[in-house]
């Protein structure tokens, strides 16, 4: 992958995740590793994903420099360098703060399978970092977040955002996608009947679920659909 294939996967990254409940003013970002380990790509600071064009996505290396680009750093970019450098496996990494996904985080309840969506990430109930509902603002904080994270696909940051993983960016957002989906669902289910019980998929229902659900062929299938209603199917269909 050239770099500029790099700015545009993160560029039309950003701009996905925008049209589906994962803006948040000119807050949160994909950063996509850098194929020749220079570090990351990620946008640059203070623009919204609605505004990311190829020309705002910095390379980052991996001790926060700039070595390509203009604008600020994100400072938060703490969270993808620690996390890529934890998890080998992992090409793209996000942090957002999705309302639905903020808010079901602050219960402390389970992630469960009342659909087909929740079952990407649970069983066993979706990871979760406590240590702070503050920014990760250094490399300590970052280490902290990839340990809780541990080989799972989705974490939520209790009272703050969620970082989800993927092997591409299309597989991350994808994913950040169906979990703001599925604690969405949930919520409503639990504010529909307050105390009621659950009807949900068993463990191994679930998980069968997530294999015929969400084999690699149907995530790129949902992905290509999310890359082909951007902009009406012009820059995305062609941006793969």
């Amino acid at each position: 992958m050239t770099d500029d294939e790099c700015r545009r996967e993160v560029s039309v990254a950003g701009r996905v995740l925008a049209g589906h409940g994962h803006s948040d003013l000119v807050w949160g970002h994909v950063a996509l590793r850098d194929p020749a380990g220079q570090g990351i790509w990620i946008k640059r600071s203070g623009i919204g994903f609605e505004e990311v064009q190829p020309e705002d996505v910095q390379l980052v290396g991996w001790d926060g420099s700039l070595l390509d680009g203009h604008g600020s750093v994100h400072l938060e970019h703490h969270i993808h360098t620690e996390v890529m450098r934890a998890r080998p496996d992992v090409t793209c990494s996000l942090h957002t703060h999705p309302e639905a996904a903020v808010v079901f985080a602050s219960l402390g309840v389970p992630l469960v399978a009342i659909a087909h969506e929740a079952t990407l990430f649970a069983p066993p109930d979706v990871a979760r970092f406590t240590a702070t509902g503050d920014l990760i603002r250094d490399a300590e904080l970052g280490r902290a977040v990839a340990t809780s994270l541990g080989a799972r696909n989705a974490l939520l940051l209790v009272n703050h955002g969620i970082v989800v993983v993927g092997s591409s960016c299309d597989e991350a957002v994808l994913a950040a996608v169906l979990l703001e989906k599925a604690c969405r669902m949930q919520l409503a289910a639990m504010s529909a009947a307050p105390g009621a019980r659950l009807l949900v998929s068993s463990e191994d229902e679930a998980l069968a679920k997530r294999d015929r659900c969400y084999s690699p062929t149907q995530m790129e299938h949902g992905a290509g659909y999310l890359r082909r209603m951007l902009d009406g199917g012009g820059e995305a269909s062609g941006a793969r």
